[in-house]
């Protein structure tokens, strides 16, 4: 059987497998590693409540590896206009579709699909396969991973994270930090407003603040060229607040997200951003509710990506997969992980980003075809070790 054709019948297998966020990874790890095992490779296999990571090294335990990274969950199906199961793969003109089938299940397949490749070479230097949890939505899995590489053998040297990327090298991406906001006030009856702490305006001024940060970027911060936007954005994703009009809501909440080009720091941001609420918004409040407050809980937060362009990762991918490119995208992947543990990362993987998220997620065979014959030039690079 072709490469393509495992790859096909095993993506059909890993999106009937239900891993949307709010639902367990681990039958799809079980699956994983039930596959693994039947070809003799063992798995380490971390849980976490319902969630799992999986680790495998195919080839010697020495040093220089190179992991293929993956997570495993994806996004949701609710409200989306899909024409038949979302889990059911099917496939039409050269598509195959299905949740996950784009991001990032397709690369997962690939990779499983060239096991027995890898198996029998002789490679110098090994493949780590790295599967996480809950990118998606907190990043979590991959912060985890990062301190458990390296128990049993040497950890990677190198990486590459199988977003999809049409096949195309990504050497930099923008950072990613979100936090869930709550303000707290004093309720009662709209005609004594002035007896009141109203949680809705004070969250609707902290907002309006968040909105002039957001302009300053785009008109006065840093800018990096190869990003679209090429500069820092703000964005505040969801409001709760109010009951009726004529009560005075004690409690309001909201969403924000800051994606940073590299020099930018989240953290600042937020700093500066608690700093106004406590000095300009919240001493109003207070002054007829001391007990008004603003809390700020970490949802999620993924590191930027910055390889070198003159990193020798970069000219592999571009060997291995033909293209010459290196570019630049403002969404978050957990290469950024990689990198801070001090693993060099690149992001390239089959598909169009452009499907992702989408009701009729699909990935053209054609670029699964071209992930199988990018990973074939990869492990005949491990077996020279020359990457």
């Amino acid at each position: 059987m072709s490469s393509i054709a495992r790859a096909l019948l095993l993506l059909e297998r890993l999106v009937a497998i239900d891993t949307t966020s709010a639902r367990s990874n681990a039958p799809l790890i079980e699956f994983v590693r039930g596959e693994l095992a039947a070809q003799g490779i063992e798995c380490r296999v971390t849980v976490e409540g319902e969630k799992a990571n999986l680790h495998a090294i195919i080839g010697p335990r020495v040093a220089g590896g190179l992991a293929l990274s993956a997570h495993v969950d994806c996004v949701p199906v609710e409200g989306q206009a899909w024409l038949a199961d979302p889990f059911a793969l099917r496939r039409q003109d050269g598509r195959v579709i299905g949740r996950g089938a784009c991001d990032m299940k397709g690369f997962v397949a690939c990779v499983l699909a060239m096991v027995p490749e890898m198996l029998a070479a002789d490679l110098a230097r090994p493949f780590h396969l790295c599967l996480t949890h809950d990118e998606e939505t907190t990043f979590r899995g991959a912060d985890r991973l990062m301190d458990e590489l390296g128990h049993d053998a040497p950890p990677p040297a190198l990486c590459i994270v199988g977003e999809p990327s049409g096949m195309a090298p990504i050497i930099a991406h923008k950072g990613y930090a979100s936090w869930d906001v709550v303000f707290t006030g004093l309720s009662g009856h709209s005609s004594r407003a002035d007896t009141t702490a109203n949680a809705l305006m004070a969250a609707a001024e902290a907002v309006a603040w968040l909105k002039a940060e957001a302009r300053r970027f785009a008109t006065q911060g840093r800018r990096v060229e190869g990003f679209v936007p090429p500069y820092t954005t703000v964005h505040v994703g969801t409001f709760r607040a109010g009951t009726v009009l004529n009560i005075v809501p004690d409690h309001a909440a909201f969403t924000l997200e800051v994606r940073t080009v590299p020099g930018d720091e989240a953290s600042e941001v937020l700093a500066r951003f608690v700093a106004q609420v406590e000095s300009a918004i919240l001493p109003e409040l207070r002054a007829v509710h001391p007990e008004s407050a603003m809390i700020v809980a970490p949802r999620a937060r993924a590191p930027a990506l910055e390889l070198d362009e003159h990193h020798p990762l970069l000219a592999l991918v571009q060997r291995t997969s033909g293209s010459n490119s290196r570019g630049f995208v403002s969404y978050g992947t957990e290469a950024g992980y990689y990198q801070r543990a001090g693993i060099p990362a690149i992001v390239c993987g089959p598909g169009d980003i452009a499907q992702a998220h989408q009701p009729e997620e699909w990935i053209a065979e054609s670029q699964l075809q071209a992930c199988c014959t990018f990973l074939e030039r990869l492990i005949e690079d491990q077996v020279r070790g020359t990457g």
